[in-house]
């Protein structure tokens, strides 16, 4: 198989998920959490009847989805947690978190793009879509939503890339203000590295999903010296993950480095 080349200029700002959704701002009058039996089951119907073995079956039969070391999730399987990934696939991003966490309800933050879209924007928060909000009204909803989530022991996966890289083999730096919210709820973080590997008969790579931690910052110091612990030990974590990587399907080239290639 010919390998795609992709040209970039910005680790930290370029987007290739190939979509153009417009994306509604969220505001005040986003709802995040329903409390009503209806809303509740309508999530038990598009998460566990629908959305669950959707995954499963995607992730298995197309690439032979495999997860190493879950088993540092069960200590904390009565309390809420952060997971932290890095984010290179279009629908196995939104699929591996749920399989990650079998019996645990999974939540992801996600872009605005994700709950905009005509038919199935509306059944994305049904399935664990938190968007990140549009101004300081919708930040408080949205902080109280991360805060009930917790309480009823849910996890919350966070892509700190924030952008898309399809197949990419390494880890893009990124920023530490997401892991804020650990260092405010004082949850336990925990890094996810997808890593792909070659098959012996198909063409599409093996996904095998790694599973460290549990990380916690240094209670001495302060809140953003706690945000920058986690993001570095999640960063480095997930880098030595990365490592595992034996194909790459698309080779990513910034675009100043292009002429010496």
């Amino acid at each position: 198989m010919e390998q795609k080349v992709i040209y970039y200029n910005d680790e930290l700002n370029d987007e290739f998920a190939g979509d153009s959704i417009t994306a509604k701002k969220i505001d005040k009058n986003y709802v995040y959490v329903h409390k009503s039996v209806f809303k509740k089951l309508t999530h038990f119907f598009w998460y566990r009847i629908v959305a669950y073995p959707l995954a499963y079956l995607y992730l298995k039969i197309s690439y032979h989805h495999k997860i190493v070391n879950r088993g540092v999730l069960k200590k904390y399987k009565k309390t809420g947690y952060f997971i932290y990934g890095n984010h290179t696939h279009n629908i196995g991003d939104a699929f591996i978190p749920t399989m990650v966490n079998r019996t645990k309800d999974t939540y992801v933050i996600v872009h605005p793009n994700n709950v905009s879209m005509p038919i199935l924007g509306k059944i994305t928060p049904s399935i664990g879509a938190i968007p990140l909000p549009g101004d300081i009204e919708s930040t408080r909803n949205f902080m109280d939503c991360l805060k009930y989530r917790l309480e009823h022991k849910c996890a919350i996966m966070i892509y700190p890339e924030a952008h898309i890289w399809p197949y990419y083999t390494k880890i893009r730096p990124f920023k530490d203000q997401s892991f804020r919210y650990p260092v405010n709820y004082k949850k336990p973080v925990f890094s996810l590295t997808n890593v792909y590997k070659k098959r012996k008969i198909s063409k599409k790579p093996k996904i095998v999903t790694y599973i460290d931690g549990p990380f916690f910052p240094n209670e001495n110091s302060s809140s953003s010296e706690q945000r920058k612990e986690l993001r570095d030990m999640c960063y480095n974590q997930m880098v030595l993950r990365s490592n595992e990587n034996n194909v790459e399907i698309i080779k990513y080239v910034k675009k100043e480095s292009e002429k010496n290639d």
